[in-house]
């Protein structure tokens, strides 16, 4: 199955992260299939950038997201368009 999650980059104590699709059998930070995005919540308020058309495209192919990620993806209003077909 492919996920839709967040891999970690960035120094310790100074994390970003980067939204990614990748198997979901894979470990958190190797083997990513395509980046889609990325989120740094050290500033306030947090920053958070997604490719919508990427976004899209993996999960009208069955993409799950993860948690985290489907809130961000609800509150770009990315997750309405996937139900509505646009």
């Amino acid at each position: 199955m492919v996920k839709i999650r967040l891999s970690r980059t960035g120094a310790r104590h100074q994390g970003s992260y980067r939204l990614v699709v990748a198997d979901s059998r894979s470990p958190r930070d190797s083997m990513v299939i395509d980046t889609i995005g990325f989120y740094n919540p050290l500033p306030d308020p947090p920053q958070v950038v997604i490719d919508e058309a990427k976004a899209l495209v993996w999960l009208r192919r069955g993409a799950r997201p993860s948690e985290s990620v489907a809130r961000m993806l609800a509150k770009a209003g990315i997750l309405e368009k996937v139900g509505g077909q646009e």
